[in-house]
C-alpha cells in the first residue's frame, strides 16, 4: 500500500560524516523466522536517527530500507553500513513507481541506470536480501503495459545480480490484499491476480498487508487469509510491510491501540503454519503522512511502547 518513507532524513546524516565509505562486513544471520522494523525515526534529526537503530534492535534482527531506486548508491548504501555497528541484517527495496504510476519512464537510459546501480550495489555489499519493485502489481492495476515491460526487466536484472552476488536473496514484493481481489475501503474494486506470482523469478515470494484498510476488525480477516499464499507457491514468504492503525479514525474505520494489539496476535497466529521467513512491521515510531498510516508505529512518539510492541517481539 503506498505509505510515506522517510527517505532524506539520511542526507543530515551522511553531512555529519558518520557514514563510512566501507564495504560492509558479512552479518551471521540467524536461523529461524526473522523480525524487524522499516526505517522510521521519530524525525530527521541526527539524535533521532542514531536513536532509531539503537531502539530498532529490540525490535528484531532486521531494519528496511524502501525508496526510490535511484537512491540504491546514495540512503541504502547507509542503511547498510550501518548495519555492523548496530548489529542488525539490511533488508533493502527499491522502487519505480508511487501508488502504480511511474517515477520515471523506463526509457531505455533510465533502465540502463536502474540496472547498473543495482548490480553494482549487489556486487560491492553483497545484501542477504534485495527487493527490486516494491507493490508492483499496483503498477499491473494501473497500467499493464507498465507492468509488462517491467517483468522481463526485472528477470535480467535477477540475473546480472545472482552473477555478482550469488547469495543474495533477489524479489520483488506485490501487494496482497490488492493480489486477493479485495475491495479497498469497501470501495475500491479490483480481481485476483495471484497468475503474477509465475511471471518473476525469485528466490521468496514477498507481499505487504495491511488488512486494516480492508477489514474493520482484526477478528474479521478470515482464517485462510494468509494461507492461501500456500495455494499459489511453495517458495519461503516475506512480509515485508505490515501494518495496523492505532487511533479512532477514519470516520467508520475506528481502530485503537489494543485493536492493534489484536491485530499483531491475529498475523502471528494465521501465519504459525507457513514456511515465513521475514516479518517487517512498517513503523517504529508513527510517520508524518496521511491516516491511517500515521498512527501505525509500534511506539509512541514520546518513545513509550504501544501494547502492540511487547506481542511483537514476543520470541
Amino acid at each position: 500500500m503506498k505509505r510515506t518513507v522517510i527517505l532524506f532524513l539520511i542526507a543530515a546524516f551522511l553531512i555529519s560524516g558518520c557514514a563510512r565509505e566501507i564495504e560492509a562486513p558479512v552479518i551471521l544471520e540467524p536461523p529461524g523466522r526473522l523480525k524487524g522494523v522499516s526505517l522510521s525515526p521519530r524525525s530527521d534529526s541526527a539524535d533521532d536517527f542514531t536513536g532509531f537503530f539503537k531502539e530498532a534492535v529490540h525490535a528484531g534482527e532486521m531494519v528496511m530500507w524502501a525508496g526510490d531506486w535511484m537512491h540504491l548508491d546514495k540512503a541504502a548504501k547507509v542503511v547498510t553500513e550501518l548495519a555492523p555497528q548496530y548489529g542488525y541484517i539490511p533488508l533493502i527495496e527499491a522502487t519505480f513507481h508511487s501508488n502504480g504510476k511511474l517515477i520515471r519512464p523506463l526509457t531505455e537510459e533510465n533502465k540502463k541506470i536502474y540496472r547498473d546501480t543495482a548490480v553494482a550495489f549487489a556486487k560491492k555489499y553483497k545484501p542477504a536480501y534485495l527487493g527490486l519493485g516494491i507493490e508492483v502489481n499496483s503498477v499491473y492495476l494501473k497500467s499493464a503495459a507498465d507492468f509488462e515491460q517491467f517483468v522481463p526487466f526485472y528477470n535480467g536484472i535477477y540475473d546480472a545480480v545472482k552473477t555478482v552476488s550469488p547469495g543474495t536473496r533477489v524479489f520483488t514484493v506485490f501487494h496482497l490484499e490488492n493480489m486477493k481481489g479485495l475491495t479497498l475501503w469497501e470501495l475500491e474494486e479490483t480481481r485476483a491476480h495471484w497468475e503474477l506470482i509465475d511471471k518473476f523469478k525469485s528466490d521468496l515470494i514477498a507481499f505487504t498487508t495491511y488488512p486494516g484498510l480492508f477489514y474493520k476488525d482484526p477478528s474479521n480477516i478470515p482464517a485462510d487469509h494468509y494461507t492461501e499464499i500456500k495455494s499459489h507457491t511453495a517458495k519461503p514468504v516475506a512480509f515485508t510491510e505490515i501494518g495496523w492503525h492505532s487511533e479512532a479514525s477514519p470516520k467508520g474505520w475506528e481502530s485503537s491501540e489494543q485493536e492493534q494489539a489484536e491485530f499483531v496476535e491475529t498475523f502471528f497466529n494465521l501465519t504459525s503454519g507457513m514456511n515465513v521467513k521475514i516479518d517487517i512491521w512498517s513503523f517504529l515510531y508513527d510517520p508524518e503522512t496521511f491516516e491511517p498510516f500515521n498512527s501505525m508505529g509500534l511506539q509512541r512518539d514520546d518513545g513509550t511502547a504501544r501494547p502492540a510492541w511487547d506481542i511483537w517481539i514476543k520470541p
